[in-house]
């Protein structure tokens, strides 16, 4: 083997001559304590090895390489690194490895073996790391990491960084790690100026007491605030928010929601829907509005609420609705509708209220009482309350205070009601649900139509008395006792004037009943859901070994051809063209890279 050893001082001449020939060429600022010259394994290149002052010194077009060993091809502009490798540009890049291969014509450089990048905000950890300076890219393929302080920790198998951007993009087992939750991600763009996170793909964010999903989203990791427009849930510890946007902030404990929400109670078995709802976490309580309909789901007959706007609140053991403007409920054996609304889910209370309103102009100021029908009975009052059995789920009382009134049609006459009116009014049910026994107290009046057993009208009775007891049997009338101060007369048809066959008050509204769940929007003015803006769709970029890196590639081979620096006579055991080399490693990456799924995501569809 041939083995050639020059001074340091001829090697410096010899590197400064080749500078001035060729300008913006690597530079060897410091070559150590000699070089030598190795054709056999080597042919063409200048080894270069540290000396006890200090390390091998390599210089570029504004980038400062140090290392402990290197090979450099001068006709090719091109050096291999070996040993404690550190490249710097300026003081906003600074790279450390095992070695690295770069190239001055391409300005492309390959770093493997403990490769760590760092710039002020971030810094990269990788096995291996290609670095294009042109474009200030740089780019792994065989997995790596990115810290930064404020935002935690992310891993991927396949990274991007675009520095003049500040931008990273994340591809592949993409995992955020912060202190107060986890992210995990199919694709990731992620701006290390500000902290914003793009997420592309099925998405999670797991933190202590909440869980979003989403299939594209935002996340703001200054922050923690978040939007999520594509398949997107929270789950909390007992509610699951649903929608088509859905707004999050964590350090509130508060998230928002627009267009078919769906907010699900895990534990008391009910579901809110609407259009616009936020939840506030720490506080229990969930706003929901836009064709707001809250469901509590029963074994056997489930009950819808709606309102202008619902509001629940409570711990999960003791769940509270209230339903303002316009409240109706619906359950297949009962219907209600009130101004307002209030339901204890643990006492099993159902409050129908009329509101007092100044503002008489109001749509609501109407003097429309509480309304409760069952079967075929409708109720009246001032407020009415409902009692149910929260463990049975059946029906237990109801109570209508002041101005109660009763009203159910005859069954044979076309205009014909029967009627009772008092200062109070209690009802019992029976275990299907249905009234069994009323009580009108004080100042009780009545109408009732009396048939015989063939349906033949007997006469119209109209009374008044202290009190009224009505017993039913299969959801008829079997005996009305009058008591107390009972005076009262049974007319026929022809005696008793149709304009007398109404007592003071009578509202039948038969009409606003809600016989269906769909019934309880029909008040309701259309609505059009709004247009959400939402995110961007994924925007794939070009290929780090794109056309224009190629491009450069190819351009330096043609470059080197043309100065016959790749004649085989020149160097014949080991002819090569290093831009051939970096051509290979791309053409490599690109193959490798390609293979390995979920690295580029389909055109979505908005």
């Amino acid at each position: 083997m041939k083995f050639t050893k020059y001074t340091p001082f001829l090697f410096l001449v010899f590197i400064m001559q080749l500078g001035m020939a060729q300008q913006k060429n690597i530079e060897i600022k410091d070559s150590g304590a000699f070089g030598d010259i190795d054709e056999e394994n080597f042919p063409g290149a200048s080894i270069l090895t540290r000396s006890d002052q200090g390390q091998v010194h390599i210089y570029h077009d504004g980038i400062d390489m140090f290392c402990d060993r290197a090979i450099f091809y001068g006709k090719e502009d091109f050096i291999e690194a070996y040993g404690n490798v550190n490249m710097k540009q300026g003081d906003t890049i600074n790279l450390t490895s095992k070695y690295v291969e770069y190239s001055g014509k391409t300005q492309l450089a390959f770093a493997s073996g403990d490769v760590v990048l760092t710039d002020p905000q971030s810094t990269i950890t990788s096995d291996t790391l290609y670095f294009n300076r042109v474009n200030q890219e740089s780019y792994y393929k065989s997995g790596g990491k990115v810290v930064r302080d404020s935002s935690g920790t992310i891993t991927s198998r396949v990274g991007r960084y675009y520095m003049n951007e500040k931008k990273y993009r994340f591809v592949d087992s993409v995992k955020l790690v912060n202190p107060q939750y986890e992210l995990n991600t199919k694709t990731l763009d992620y701006y290390s100026d500000n902290g914003y996170a793009y997420m592309y793909g099925p998405s999670t964010i797991v933190g202590d007491s909440s869980k979003i999903y989403s299939e594209r989203g935002f996340y703001n990791t200054t922050d923690d605030t978040g939007y999520f427009v594509r398949n997107s849930r929270i789950d909390y510890d007992n509610r699951v928010v649903v929608g088509d946007s859905i707004f999050f902030d964590r350090n509130r404990n508060f998230a928002s929601a627009t267009n078919n929400i769906t907010v699900t109670d895990t534990i008391n078995s009910s579901i809110i829907k609407g259009h616009y709802a936020e939840v506030y976490r720490a506080k229990d309580s969930v706003y929901i509005t836009k064709r707001a309909l809250a469901i509590t789901i029963q074994e056997t007959d489930s009950i819808y609420m709606h309102a202008d706007t619902l509001m629940i609140t409570g711990k999960a053991d003791h769940r509270i609705t209230r339903g303002f403007y316009n409240g109706k409920v619906y359950k297949s054996d009962i219907s209600a509708k009130a101004d307002s609304i209030h339901a204890d889910h643990k006492s099993g209370l159902t409050q129908l209220i009329n509101l007092a309103r100044l503002n008489k102009g109001d749509a609501f100021s109407a003097a429309r009482k509480p309304i409760l029908w069952n079967v075929d009975n409708q109720m009246t009052g001032d407020t009415i309350h409902l009692k149910s059995n929260p463990k049975t789920e059946k029906l237990d009382s109801l109570i209508v205070f002041n101005n109660a009134f009763l009203i159910s049609k005859d069954t044979i006459s076309e205009d014909g009601y029967n009627q009772i009116s008092g200062k109070r009014l209690i009802g019992l049910f029976d275990d299907n649900n249905d009234i069994n026994e009323v009580h009108i107290l004080k100042n009780a009046e009545s109408i009732n139509y009396s048939r015989n057993d063939k349906d033949e009208l007997i006469g119209i009775e109209k009374s008044k008395s202290g009190d009224i007891i009505i017993y039913f049997e299969n959801k008829e009338v079997v005996e009305l006792r009058k008591i107390t101060q009972f005076e009262g007369k049974l007319y026929t048809e022809e005696d008793l004037p149709k304009n007398a066959r109404k007592l003071r008050g009578f509202d039948w509204r038969d009409d606003e009943r809600p016989k269906s769940v769909e019934d309880l929007f029909k008040d309701d003015p259309p609505y059009v859901l709004p247009v959400i803006k939402g995110l961007a769709p994924y925007k794939a970029d070009e290929e780090f070994f794109g056309d224009a890196l190629i491009g450069r590639i190819n351009k330096a081979d043609k470059e080197a051809d043309a100065k016959q620096l790749n004649k085989k006579d020149e160097a014949p055991k080991a002819s090569r063209t290093v831009p051939k080399k970096f051509l290979n490693k791309a053409a490599t990456g690109v193959k490798k890279t390609a293979e390995k799924p979920g690295l580029k995501l389909e055109d979505e569809k908005e």
